[in-house]
């Protein structure tokens, strides 16, 4: 028998059945009246000890429903939410109803209103535990960690796929459209361009974000996702193939790029770094290298530069409010690095009325043509800016650019094991022969050799002003091809202003030994060899002179002449001669 209002668990109580048997008679008693009492009490003289033996038992079915109650309240203490979606009372409840008469305590089920919602949840929840789990046809398509098999949100996020058409423009403003994946990086679309139009992978090409109307551009990184970038451009942004020498040159001569007055721990240390170290504390996470320096900021909004003093750290960009205090209560955040990046702003002093020519700009990745949201940053020469701008990618990267910089050279020595042996051409393995004889013999004594070679010298010269007088034009006359041929090289530029060659130089990469040749404005006779040393252009007139009647070049005022440009700049590619440093880098515009 159940009672109406009882929780289901009360019925599996040991005295349950006889207390209700003696609670129903004494209802019925009640019901009768008190003659039928009478009669019944003199009937049955032990009807006082029933009375008695009642009351009691009722006051321990009471009890044992309290300390089921309390039990209950214990176990489910921790659920928030009981299965009919009300909340559970708090233990001050149980308290108060244990004051409370029998009658209401066996009233504590009341009926609840549940929600449909609460339902519906409940039982989609049901349905989807209750269905067994389904191999999965396409695992490949699941990240590594997930399972084989598919279940309710144990999809993951999916990469945008299918192709994407991508226009690529040269120096000469020449563009390409060419179609890519969705996950092609910016390495593997340089290697497919270079591939396309048959250049030299030298592994110094790169891939650029140009946003001319916001006067912005920066390399992009070898790991990054092309169509990915190309979303947060606007329809005026483009992208340039171009070549980048400076990419990965502060792996090899750190010391130029980070001067030790900018670098905070190299000033703690009282002495000179060694450059493997300094290298390893950027790349290092758990180190905290800073970059500190004034520099000229912008004000958001305005046209007024500050001069401030700056501090690069892995948090973020600062400058400081008194001084150059670092305390952390005088510092105040410029720009945050990881939802950033860095860019070169290639007209500063007419977008931005820059105080310098040095100008660098901190642009988030939400920022799309929005000057406001930029922050503008000068420094006083190109050395510093270099510094702030390879600081930012080193923190922002950190060991992600060694191994983009390492790829490249283990791609190399892989390649080297399965080509094929090349013939070694140098000085060693060449000896001088005399073919004056019916057969050609092998001239052992070197001073014999010294003489054929410059008897073979003279011969030539002399053939060549008996080619002059006959009217037949000689291979070093200047009308001839000789004077000619050095322009179908790539690292000759015509006639370009020294502020053309100095602008296509950095966008190249201000490293040492980068160089290019072109006309001179001022004799029209000479040349002119702009070489980059130390982040600072350097030029060098290559005039005319004459011997016995023949016309050669030279950059030295004689001393060294030669024929044509070509033997020039091979002479000083193995020779540095009278240069700050050999010549290393063609400047090179390429066509797409």
């Amino acid at each position: 028998m159940a009672v109406a209002g009882c929780p289901d668990y009360f019925l599996h109580h040991p005295n349950y059945q006889d207390n209700v048997e003696r609670a129903a008679k004494h209802r019925q008693a009640d019901l009768i009246g008190p003659s039928f009492q009478q009669s019944t009490n003199q009937n049955s003289p032990s009807h006082q000890e029933d009375d008695v033996d009642l009351e009691a038992l009722m006051n321990d079915m009471n009890s044992s429903f309290e300390s089921l109650y309390t039990s209950c309240s214990v176990q489910t203490e921790s659920i928030p939410l009981l299965h009919n979606g009300q909340p559970q009372r708090p233990a001050a409840y149980h308290t108060h109803a244990q004051s409370t008469s029998p009658h209401h305590r066996l009233r504590r089920s009341q009926p609840m209103h549940i929600l449909a919602v609460r339902l519906q949840e409940e039982e989609q929840q049901y349905r989807t535990s209750s269905l067994p789990a389904i191999p999965n046809p396409f695992p490949e398509l699941c990240s590594p960690a997930s399972s084989p098999t598919l279940s309710s949100g144990s999809l993951p996020q999916c990469q945008p796929s299918g192709k994407y058409i991508i226009k690529i423009f040269s120096e000469d403003g020449m563009g390409k459209v060419v179609e890519i994946p969705a996950d092609m990086t910016a390495r593997d679309l340089c290697q497919f361009l270079v591939y396309k139009n048959h250049c030299v992978d030298d592994n110094s090409w790169a891939l650029v974000e140009h946003h001319p109307s916001l006067g912005l551009e920066r390399c992009l990184e070898d790991h990054d996702l092309v169509v990915q970038v190309q979303t947060s451009m606007t329809s005026e942004s483009k992208f340039l193939f171009r070549k980048n020498y400076a990419k990965y040159e502060f792996f090899k001569n750190p010391l130029n790029f980070f001067p030790e007055q900018m670098v905070a721990w190299c000033q703690e240390a009282n002495g000179t770094i060694p450059p493997a170290q300094l290298l390893q504390n950027f790349l290092n996470s758990s180190s905290c290298p800073e970059i500190q320096g004034y520099l000229y900021v912008k004000e958001m909004g305005r046209k007024s530069w500050k001069k401030l003093y700056v501090f690069l750290r892995r948090s973020g960009l600062y400058f400081s409010t008194k001084g150059t205090s670092k305390e952390p209560r005088h510092l105040q955040l410029i720009a945050d690095l990881d939802d950033s990046n860095v860019f070169t702003v290639i007209t500063g002093r007419k977008l931005h009325n820059a105080p310098t020519d040095f100008e660098f700009c901190i642009k988030p990745n939400k920022v799309r043509n929005e000057v406001k949201e930029l922050r503008m940053l000068c420094a006083e020469d190109e050395q510093s800016r270099t510094c702030w701008m390879t600081a930012f990618r080193l923190f922002k990267y950190g060991i992600l650019l060694y191994q983009n910089y390492k790829i490249p050279q283990q791609r190399k020595t892989l390649l080297s094991h399965f080509s094929a042996p090349v013939r070694s051409v140098s000085e060693n393995s060449l000896v001088a022969m005399d073919f004056s004889g019916r057969i050609g013999r092998v001239i052992d004594n070197p001073v014999e050799a010294q003489s054929a070679a410059m008897e073979e010298g003279h011969a030539w010269r002399k053939r060549s002003q008996r080619m002059k007088s006959l009217g037949i034009p000689s291979p070093l006359h200047p009308s001839s091809l000789s004077g000619v041929i050095h322009r179908t090289q790539l690292w000759f530029h015509g006639r370009i202003s020294r502020e053309e060659s100095h602008k296509m130089i950095h966008q190249q990469g201000r490293v040492d030994g980068m160089f290019l040749l072109r006309d001179s404005q001022s004799n029209p006779k000479a040349f002119v060899l702009t070489l980059c040393h130390h982040q600072k252009m350097k030029h060098f007139q290559i005039l005319p002179c004459e011997e016995d009647g023949q016309m050669f070049l030279s950059l030295d005022d004689g001393a060294t002449k030669f024929t044509d440009l070509i033997q020039l700049v091979e002479f000083y590619t193995l020779n540095r001669g009278v240069l700050p440093c050999k010549l290393k880098h063609p400047c090179t515009t390429v066509a797409l």
